[in-house]
């Protein structure tokens, strides 16, 4: 599978119990959803998964089995490996406003008046919210940050391949981010 049609459903977290089960911290909105897509495999392709939703332990935490997964040994070495599932296996329909991070990654970010501002690199979360990096079209640097929320970034739109940045993001980023000569 290519990195690039990819998306991660979650990452081990360790061994649960004595019987080779595993906990998965989830990225999916259910908990159960991290065995709703099929056969998951590692970040470079090399172990695959047929996972089996058994439980929630806390929201964000499952209890997986798999097959593949012979002892609780070989489920705590699993800890921090990531998950993923081909693109075309996730739903294409989301909610309104809602958005997987890969489909954002390469959009052309524009200001309000339709010029270039840069492409968008990466979606970031530290706790407080997503975070999406641009790289500038010219003039920066550096990356702008800017908050994923519907103030900062108004629309997004897929099928062109384009995110509208509000001017007051661009001028909160100027303010507080320099000219970007640092």
């Amino acid at each position: 599978m290519s990195k690039k049609k990819r998306i991660c459903l979650g990452a081990f977290a360790g061994a649960h119990g004595v019987a080779g089960h595993a906990k998965v911290k989830t990225f999916t909105e259910a908990e159960s959803s991290i065995a709703a897509y099929g056969v998951v495999e590692s970040e470079d392709g090399a172990r695959k998964f047929t996972l089996k939703f058994l439980r929630t332990a806390k929201p964000g935490l499952a209890i997986v089995a798999a097959p593949e997964i012979k002892s609780r040994e070989e489920a705590a070495s699993l800890a921090g490996v990531r998950l993923y599932v081909n693109r075309a296996a996730l739903p294409d329909e989301t909610d309104t406003d809602e958005f997987y991070i890969e489909d954002l990654i390469g959009l052309k970010a524009l200001d309000e008046n339709g010029e270039p501002v840069g492409v968008v690199t990466a979606v970031h979360n530290f706790g407080a919210g997503d975070i999406v990096e641009i790289k500038p079209a010219s003039g920066r640097k550096t990356a702008i940050l800017a908050p994923f929320t519907k103030a900062a970034m108004p629309e997004v739109d897929l099928a062109k391949g384009v995110i509208v940045i509000a001017a007051d993001a661009l001028t909160e980023i100027t303010a507080e981010g320099g000219d970007g000569d640092r």
